[in-house]
């Protein structure tokens, strides 16, 4: 779909916008901005989500979005992904088979209502939660590679360069020092990009570690180890749950990445 797996492709006349403002000194000055835009995901012609999100690599945001909220287990389940565009947003319209689609109207009559904490279709606290799969790796790492993958994921981020307004994510392979990324105003959408690149192409996740630029929440661990990251590299700190969480599925978690400076929050042994 993609051709090279590691092939950019930031959509920049989407994503970016030119504008003028003004700076401290009142003078008038060119400036761009990452664009956002309302994306609604339907499947078999019902509107599942609507997520605000830059309007880049939107294949890739239908196909991970699909795959970590567990609406589909393999590319193949999407028979059709139509992106089509509207004045005021984007809709990612993907007809799914069947008995994916019969499980998905299930879960959607659980909606208990709108909220702003992309939990969609949760009936219970409970459900907020669910069992991780377990993660597994070979991949090591050496204090350098850490370094590496941080400085890899800065170099790439073309989006976030021109605007200084967007997030990253991002697989780094520390054999070859290839970075597969994705950018997007929400570092859920980053993540779900990057999820739906690594399925287009066929990469595994256990081959590289997950770098993002963000800090990292329960839901980013839970959308790392849907798509199988054994190693997740984050500028900023996690929360306690999504230590906890990493711990559960065995994932090595890595916060505050900067420079040569970083923690260890789980799994330890994979770091050298």
């Amino acid at each position: 779909m993609h051709g090279s797996k590691f092939r950019r492709q930031a959509n920049l006349p989407h994503a970016v916008v030119g504008v003028d403002c003004h700076d401290q000194d009142g003078q008038l000055v060119a400036r761009q901005l990452a664009e956002e835009t309302p994306v609604a995901l339907a499947y078999n012609g019902t509107t599942f989500a609507v997520v605000m999100a830059t309007p880049a690599d939107l294949t890739d945001l239908a196909l991970g979005f699909s795959l970590t909220e567990g609406i589909i287990a393999a590319p193949s389940e999407i028979e059709n992904l139509d992106v089509v565009r509207h004045e005021d947003g984007v809709e990612l319209r993907m007809w799914i088979t069947s008995d994916r689609s019969d499980r998905l109207m299930a879960r959607r009559r659980r909606l208990v209502g709108p909220t702003g904490c992309g939990l969609c279709g949760i009936e219970s606290l409970a459900d907020a939660c669910p069992p991780v799969p377990s993660t597994t790796t070979d991949l090591s790492l050496t204090a350098e590679d850490i370094s590496s993958a941080m400085h890899a994921l800065t170099a790439a981020q073309d989006i976030n360069r021109a605007t200084r307004a967007t997030h990253a994510a991002g697989l780094y392979q520390p054999c070859t020092g290839q970075l597969l990324l994705r950018e997007d105003v929400g570092r859920h959408n980053a993540l779900d990009k990057l999820a739906g690149a690594m399925a287009a192409e066929g990469v595994d996740g256990s081959s590289g570690a997950l770098v993002l630029t963000s800090r990292v929440s329960i839901e980013l661990v839970q959308k790392a180890a849907a798509i199988g990251i054994g190693i997740l590299i984050a500028v900023s700190a996690p929360t306690a749950l999504a230590v906890r969480t990493a711990i559960v599925s065995g994932m090595t978690l890595i916060g505050i990445a900067r420079g040569s400076d970083f923690q260890i929050f789980s799994e330890p042994g994979r770091i050298r």
